[in-house]
């Protein structure tokens, strides 16, 4: 099985110059040339919107973060995103780009233009030339890790995500990050991803990683992963995907763990996960996913558990929108009347399924069942 996952990636990594563009940037703010790569899924389509992933460090980050893309929004683990890169080796620009004033901790001349060239040039160019959804994660590793979270000071944070991996702090960034983190009132995903070796930022990181832990404000979704057979150079390729893991699993199917700990342990209706889980997939990701058949199935399972038989109903006509060619949508609300004793209206229901297609487990001998049971208990 992992001889298999890792061709599966390799293959992934191979194919990657089929959707990437590389192009040179007119930068006016910056005053130069900037080279930088683009990334488009390969069914790109004008009717679907794309999460934007903005990394920095492309050079060696850009493909690490490509392939993770492939890969997981071919399992539909994460949407489908558009991937922007920028070079920042040559000449050692990384540092130019992203230095700080050592008193303030604040961007130098040439980092507030950087800043704008971001800010203000590329992602509005990718923003009017695709479609590009609300949600935007930012990537940075060492320095332009630190520079991504100056993105942090808007009104409203530029990017929902940041994926910070073994940062080198500006000044007093240590407490800036958490109490910006504690203000800001928009859901945003923070990862920050540290090797165990030392580091001359490790104690300042891990007083960050405290702070940020003591906040409990519910839009703000922190995790902080250490890995400790990694060193300063290896981080960058352990963290990326366990990030990504951290970032999108409420676009993944519901899992059983989740099923046990967090569906049947609610005290709220068991419909309403459903229905927040995909609002909130909606609102974050700036496009509706349709419900997943695993997870139309978790809902119904947990509605049968928990003996919560009114939720069987918007389960039902959810089913009739998304199956309307089979039998789900009917025989669920037939099983809502059965369980709620209008024993009539579910004979009438369950005939309307028997005419439908199967799906999954739900079979016409089933529903034939439930008819035969009510005929002959009730003699219809």
């Amino acid at each position: 099985m992992k001889k298999c996952l890792f061709l599966l990636i390799g293959l992934t990594c191979l194919n990657l110059s089929a959707q990437v563009k590389k192009e040179i940037f007119e930068s006016f703010k910056l005053q130069e040339r900037r080279d930088v790569s683009y990334y488009f899924p390969e069914d790109y389509s004008d009717e679907k919107t794309y999460p934007l992933i903005v990394v920095l460090d492309a050079e060696y980050l850009f493909d690490l973060v490509v392939a993770n893309v492939k890969f997981q929004s071919k399992f539909d683990r994460m949407p489908e995103a558009i991937v922007v890169g920028v070079d920042q080796l040559k000449n050692d620009l990384r540092w130019e780009d992203c230095d700080y004033e050592e008193v303030s901790g604040l961007p130098t001349e040439k980092g507030k233009m950087f800043y704008e060239f971001l800010g203000t040039e590329l992602i509005p160019y990718l923003a009017t030339t695709y479609n590009i959804a609300p949600f935007k994660m930012f990537v940075g590793y060492d320095i332009t890790a630190n520079f991504g979270n100056y993105f942090l000071f808007k009104d409203q944070s530029f990017f929902n995500s940041y994926i910070s991996i073994s940062p080198v702090l500006a000044t007093e960034m240590e407490s800036r990050v958490p109490a910006r983190l504690s203000e800001l009132d928009q859901t945003i995903f923070y990862n920050l991803i540290v090797e165990k070796q030392p580091t001359d930022d490790r104690q300042r990181i891990l007083q960050m990683n405290a702070s940020i832990n003591s906040i409990t404000r519910e839009s703000l979704h922190y995790f902080f992963d250490e890995y400790e057979k990694a060193d300063h150079t290896s981080i960058a390729a352990y963290g990326i995907s366990k990030a990504f893991d951290n970032v999108f699993s409420i676009y993944r199917p519901i899992t059983p763990a989740e099923y046990k700990s967090d569906i049947l342990t609610s005290e709220e209706p068991v419909y309403n996960y459903l229905e927040n889980r995909y609002e909130t997939i909606e609102n974050l990701f700036g496009f509706e996913k349709p419900v997943e058949l695993n997870d139309i199935m978790a809902i119904y399972a947990a509605c049968l558990k928990k003996q919560d038989y009114e939720s069987l109903k918007p389960l039902a006509e959810l089913c009739k929108k998304q199956f309307p060619e089979t039998m789900m949508g009917f025989y669920f609300e037939a099983e809502h009347y059965e369980f709620i004793g209008e024993p009539k209206k579910a004979f009438k229901t369950f005939e309307k399924a028997f005419q439908l297609e199967e799906i999954d487990f739900l079979t016409k001998d089933m529903a034939l069942e439930k008819i035969d049971a009510l005929k002959a208990d009730f003699g219809y």
